[in-house]
């Protein structure tokens, strides 16, 4: 990364930061809003916002890393191009999330909470799309998907990876 690219990072992620807690000055209870509105903006949470949050709601640092390490939904990392989410809710599991879990994981060459080496996909479990009537679900990039099989969780990631094209 140049220093240019750096210090843009930087001036966004401030900027995030500033504006998340404005728009949540006052409410009680406002790191939640205030680290999704800052993940939604970014995409992830970067080391420099633990402390600016913790500042700014007279927080200690390890008070908000540890609601941030808690939650499965904050990433400390930059997602992939895709991020795909299967469902691990017990209606889903009865469905046959496990062995789509399983699947997705051979096929992308990734766990859970990772991203492939190249970037395309970040793969990510969910508590319960409520969706459960047509288990497993998947969503990619927020669009859900119903009854996937192994053959349609392949179809879906190649339609938003190079695998597609």
């Amino acid at each position: 990364m140049t220093a240019s690219s750096t210090n843009s990072a930087s001036v966004r992620v401030d900027a995030a930061v500033v504006r998340a807690i404005a728009a949540h000055a006052g409410e009680a209870g406002a790191l939640l809003p205030i680290l999704h509105d800052i993940q939604d903006t970014l995409g992830w949470l970067p080391p420099e916002v633990t402390p600016a949050v913790a500042h700014a709601l007279n927080l200690s640092k390890a008070e908000v890393r540890g609601v941030i390490s808690f939650y499965h939904d904050f990433r400390t990392a930059p997602p992939g191009r895709a991020v795909v989410k299967v469902c691990r809710a017990e209606a889903c599991q009865a469905r046959g999330s496990d062995a789509l879990v399983a699947h997705a994981e051979a096929h992308l060459g990734v766990g859970m909470h990772h991203t492939r080496a190249d970037g395309a996909v970040t793969l990510e479990p969910v508590y319960c799309l409520g969706n459960c009537a047509l288990g497993p679900n998947v969503t990619v990039n927020g669009e859900l998907a119903g009854r996937v099989s192994p053959a349609r969780f392949d179809a879906l990631v190649a339609s938003v990876t190079k695998e597609g094209a």
